[in-house]
């Protein structure tokens, strides 16, 4: 309550560099208690909530006029809480199920055209939530059979709406039942009946908490990588101390706890999260366990890295970000003690640390109460990562036999292509804005749909990188967003993974867009580069290539590049695929 008083305008005085996120809340009912728990929640991301709430049930006004003043607030999400009241305060009395499910497909249709509307009027990403339906509207009718069947129509209209977010690309749909399911109250009639609050505010708590997840992933702080403890968080027991037969893991009740958040984990990396274990123990005995263990789930093809040895864990973590090319503070570190956790907590304060307790039950509760790994959409190239920076894994290696790098990077055999953006391709693009960090060169996070309004902008051009070498597909890692204004080509932005960095894709791209520019007749390219806490390494990228520096002020370096001399990167094959006649 105290930090929802605060004035935003304020905050960002006294601390410039904080990152915003506009929010605007509408909806049926009164939603006044969910700005509180939702400027909370943004901070504890260290994100600062701007919040525009509306007028009460004034929903339908907000969402379908493009110059409400919900939209001119540009906001970054937009809420619209959905409730039970928006459709038994227009059921007749009395009634039945079929005049439930008549005003359920009525509001349906109408939520379906609201996001359609807020799709073409602003750039944001629009929530909705599913309804949920308290027992004191189902006891209404007396007969078992009305109940199913009322049930049943509530459920399919929940369908509905949970589809929304597969057929509207700017649409997320929060599924409440789960959080009720976890005993939080759907409904206070007090405030239901007396203030139209017709979700109870431990509801709306819990539904903030999503939305500061939501609100992190949309400005690139989604963390890519786990990094476990094992002894007494993986298994139970002390490996050193109880050897590979006496540690718990499988049987009895402690072991299938431990099972159970085994499953969990390798379900995460099987979606693309970086697993990887670092334990004070003998690398043998872990090597052993891992690859051997006849009871164990999880197995050393799951980890990208294991660091199995007696240095500080934090050196350790170190190490793993650097071979991963990652930052350290894109992993959320697990450990059962609070020793460990404390180190970690002073020597990297903004990475995510999560203690687990010695009741390995509350082990998958605690890795999953803030979904930091959540995402917008999971793409082909998120299940494959895992296996991507395993083979990273045996280029380091393979980078050991030469003198040089350059040596190296000759003999990978890299082959690079370069191509306008599908439709299939727009969520990976959207996601490579949101989630890559170090090769960023203005770090504009741009969500589907404002990936798809520059594809079909006749001025601009959406290139997606796609890369191999001999060691396999690396798939797509990169993007390039320009646009032309008479004779010259602004950069508009770059992106690569930084899986890929320095094997000469970045300047065999970048010599690529220069030479298009120039075979279609642009006099000169203008490229920009605005500096975030993690592009450093990226801040020559620019001179470093040809450009010559136009200004410079705090927020952004302009540079110029003239095309007449355009450079080569001899060691890469590299494809293009040009659209005709995009300028």
């Amino acid at each position: 309550h105290l930090l929802s008083q605060l004035d935003p305008d304020e905050v960002l005085r006294a601390h410039p560099a904080t990152r915003q996120v506009t929010l605007a809340i509408t909806g049926h009912g009164t939603l006044s208690q969910l700005v509180p728990p939702l400027t909370a929640e943004l901070a504890r991301h260290g994100l600062l909530a701007r919040v525009h709430s509306s007028a009460f049930d004034s929903y339908v006004a907000d969402l379908l006029d493009p110059g409400s003043d919900l939209y001119r607030a540009e906001p970054d999400l937009i809420v619209c809480v959905l409730d039970p009241l928006m459709i038994f305060d227009e059921v007749p009395v009395p009634w039945r199920p079929g005049d439930v499910q008549r005003v359920l497909g009525q509001k349906i249709g109408l939520v379906s055209q609201l996001a359609a509307r807020c799709a073409s009027a602003s750039r944001a990403t629009l929530v909705l939530n599913t309804l949920p339906l308290p027992r004191r509207f189902t006891a209404q009718l007396i007969d078992h059979k009305a109940r199913a069947r009322l049930g049943a129509i509530w459920r399919q209209a929940n369908i509905a709406l949970l589809d929304l977010a597969a057929s509207q690309p700017a649409v997320v749909v929060i599924d409440l039942d789960p959080l009720i399911a976890e005993g939080v109250p759907a409904q206070d009639a007090r405030l239901s009946v007396y203030v139209s609050a017709h979700l109870s505010a431990e509801l709306l708590t819990r539904y903030a908490r999503e939305l500061g997840h939501l609100a992190r992933h949309l400005t690139g702080q989604a963390s890519k990588a786990l990094a476990l403890d094992l002894d007494g968080t993986v298994w139970g027991g002390v490996l050193g101390e109880a050897g590979p037969e006496g540690i718990e893991v499988a049987d009895g009740y402690r072991g299938a706890a431990f099972t159970a958040f085994q499953r969990v984990l390798r379900q995460l990396g099987a979606q693309g999260v970086l697993l990887s274990a670092i334990s004070k123990n003998d690398p043998g005995p872990v090597a052993q366990v891992l690859r051997d263990h006849p009871r164990m789930t999880l197995r050393e093809e799951d980890f990208v890295r294991v660091a199995a040895n007696w240095l500080p864990k934090h050196d350790n973590l170190t190490q793993i970000a650097a071979s991963l090319n990652i930052g350290a503070d894109s992993f959320v570190f697990v450990d059962d003690s609070a020793h460990e956790c404390g180190l970690i907590r002073r020597a990297e304060p903004g990475l995510p640390v999560i203690q687990v307790s010695e009741e390995p039950a509350w082990h998958v509760t605690r890795l999953l109460a803030d979904g930091w790994f959540d995402t917008l959409d999971l793409t082909a190239e998120d299940r494959e990562r895992p296996a991507r920076y395993r083979a990273e894994a045996a280029r380091q290696e393979f980078i050991g036999r030469f003198d040089s790098v350059a040596d190296y990077v000759r003999q990978l055999g890299v082959k690079v292509r370069i191509a306008p953006v599908t439709g299939a391709e727009v969520a990976r693009v959207s996601q490579l804005t949101l989630r890559t960090n170090q090769f960023n060169l203005t770090t504009a996070r741009l969500q589907p749909a404002q990936v798809r309004e520059l594809m079909t902008d006749p001025a601009a051009q959406v290139l997606a990188i796609y890369a191999s070498d001999m060691f396999g597909d690396s798939g797509l890692v990169g993007a390039v967003f320009t646009r032309r204004d008479a004779d010259v080509v602004q950069i508009v932005n770059f992106v690569l993974s930084c899986r890929v960095f320095s094997r000469g894709i970045e300047q065999a791209c970048l010599a690529s867009v220069l030479a298009d520019a120039r075979a279609a007749g642009a006099s000169a390219v203008l490229a920009g580069f605005r500096p975030s806490k993690k592009n450093a390494k990226v801040r020559d990228f620019y001179p470093d290539n040809g450009f010559v520096l136009v200004s410079s002020d705090p927020r952004e370096t302009v540079y110029r590049h003239d095309l007449a001399a355009i450079g080569a990167v001899d060691h890469i094959e590299l494809i293009r695929d040009r659209e005709e006649d995009r300028w």
